[in-house]
């Protein structure tokens, strides 16, 4: 039976085809869910896709938050329900108060797009598990909202618990707090990132690698061995 991975497509999303792609090519079945759906339709994962979720007024993420699709997706998550949000959908995730801290501006203020060099640090996750700790990656980056922050309490328990996912390499594109480009929640079904892994699955576009394609095909391995 194919694995069965959701795409949530809100007002503004950018980047849901291209996650449904990449899902396609690691071998499992993309399922359309749009933002006022008021089910996830069976799926066995979910993704939070990029973009600029009802253009990023209030707050980036802030009023996705409150979209009919999310009333299932934080209590299923909560249940286990394996979750990714990538960009804009990391930021959903901070709203919904699933993953911990929250997201500032730049702190030079403007938008960035660029390869980005990341190091992997917690292969343990339902979507890193094809990654090894330590790993150095490179994976596209956009965004203009990406800087990760959180009281010093909260860091320092993300980073005792091996929490933090993915860190910034050679430069900190964003100021986010200690190198952070990633985070899990505690149980590690619930992973966001600002990096696009979904731009780097064919050598042929992105960085011309194929770095992000494990994130895809670990949610895989790890759905079809459940």
């Amino acid at each position: 039976m194919t694995a069965r991975i959701g795409v949530v497509t809100f007002p503004g999303s950018l980047d849901d085809r291209d996650t449904q792609r990449a899902i396609r090519i690691a071998g499992a079945e993309p399922v359309a869910l749009w933002h006022r759906d008021k089910g996830l339709k069976q799926v066995d994962a979910v993704v939070l896709c990029g973009g600029f979720s009802y253009g990023d007024y209030l707050r980036a993420g802030a009023i996705a938050r409150f979209s009919p699709v999310m009333e299932p997706l934080i209590e299923q998550a909560k249940s286990g329900l394996p979750v990714l949000g990538i960009c804009n959908g990391f930021q959903i995730l901070t709203e919904a108060h699933l993953l911990p801290g929250t997201m500032l501006r730049n702190n030079h203020l403007h938008f960035i797009c660029r390869d980005q060099k990341l190091r992997v640090e917690n292969d343990r996750t339902a979507w890193t598990s094809d990654y090894s700790a330590g790993q150095e990656i490179h994976i596209p980056l956009k965004n203009i909202d990406g800087q990760y922050v959180a009281d010093e309490r909260t860091l320092d328990e993300l980073e005792a618990e091996g929490r933090v996912a993915f860190r910034y390499l050679d430069v900190n594109p964003n100021g986010s707090q200690r190198d952070i480009a990633g985070v899990t929640n505690e149980t590690g079904n619930v992973v966001g990132l600002m990096p696009h892994p979904e731009h780097a699955v064919e050598s042929l576009i992105g960085t011309g690698r194929t770095d992000g394609l494990p994130f895809f095909t670990s949610i895989l391995k790890k759905l079809v061995n459940a």
